[in-house]
């Protein structure tokens, strides 16, 4: 399979997140506190002539199982305690002629009951995974579409690494219904990818692993 280079342009590949792209950041006084959720300026080529669209996925695979032990003043979360992916960004139907996605074009801060998902010019935005998130806030609860940023436990000994992948695809449109997510992508594109690529950030909120 060939492979997409993929640049994030406020970032080098296996680098530090900056903070403006975190959902949180943190806080002296509270441990953390909300951040400026910007989306990063990402772009892409090396994609083969036959490709007709995109997609752009972003995945944390280091989000701890036992969501009962983040954030707990009382517990640290050691580097091996199991882990699962949590998506932060689905974008599907991104058109051919499209390689770049500027800062701030799937958010610019954090929007309270999520963004709206659906069709862009720049492509279908999928759910983001803080729908589940959120889903019993009463203040937050709502369907997040598009880019929401890292926002990792501060009591995580683990360094989270957020992968953002681009697909090729040899299909205009994957034909998903409005409120898709990640996992309604990664089965869509089964067959159809001509090449994929990657840019991986770092980033966490433990204030010792911070540097």
């Amino acid at each position: 399979m060939n492979e997409l280079k993929v640049n994030v342009a406020a970032w080098q590949n296996g680098s530090a997140i900056p903070d403006r792209f975190g959902f949180c950041i943190p806080d002296q006084t509270q441990r953390v506190t909300m951040g400026d959720n910007y989306s990063p300026e990402i772009s892409w080529s090396g994609a083969p002539a036959e490709t007709i669209s995109f997609a752009l996925i972003c995945h944390d695979p280091d989000v701890p199982t036992d969501i009962s032990i983040v954030n707990r003043e009382d517990v640290t979360i050691p580097s091996e305690h199991p882990r699962f992916s949590f998506y932060h960004w689905v974008l599907a139907d991104i058109p051919a002629d499209i390689t770049r996605l500027e800062e701030g074009l799937e958010s610019t801060g954090i929007t309270p009951r999520g963004k709206q998902a659906g069709a862009l010019a720049h492509g279908v935005r999928g759910i983001n995974m803080y729908t589940d998130w959120f889903a019993n806030d009463e203040q937050m609860a709502g369907q997040y579409g598009g880019y929401d940023g890292p926002c990792p436990p501060w009591n995580d000994d683990a360094i989270h690494h957020y992968h953002f992948t681009v697909y090729a695809l040899d299909v205009a449109t994957l034909n998903l219904d409005m409120e898709f997510g990640a996992a309604d992508v990664l089965a869509a594109i089964e067959g159809h990818v001509l090449a994929q690529g990657e840019c991986v950030g770092t980033y966490t909120l433990n204030p010792a692993l911070r540097t």
